[in-house]
């Protein structure tokens, strides 16, 4: 299995995003991604799975789930640790689907 930063080498450029907003099914925010310091392989991965499936639904999710590799075995033995890894473990076990609006950067 591939490891977390090489995963991230195949994922397209987000200097053009400043963050994603995350919207549950009223339309409400419940959480954004910045792009800054530690967040930033996240916002990458949710920024793929966006483009790629429309949405972070459960099967978007697994996907991520696969992507973040190390850091999601990380995250099932420490929850808390990593939200968004947690985050895409919810939607899978619920079978949630999150809506995302973009934030550009100016």
């Amino acid at each position: 299995m591939p490891l977390f930063a090489e995963n991230l080498r195949k994922l397209p450029g987000i200097s053009h995003v400043a963050a994603i907003k995350l919207l549950d099914e009223a339309g409400e925010v419940i959480a954004t991604i910045e792009n800054k310091s530690g967040s930033q392989g996240s916002l990458a991965v949710y920024n793929h799975l966006a483009q790629t499936y429309g949405a972070i639904t459960p099967e978007a999710a697994r996907k991520g789930l696969e992507m973040f590799a190390e850091h999601a075995e990380d995250a099932r033995a420490n929850p808390g640790k990593h939200v968004n890894i947690d985050r895409l473990k919810m939607l899978v076990e619920e079978r949630k689907t999150l809506r995302t609006k973009h934030v550009f950067a100016l």
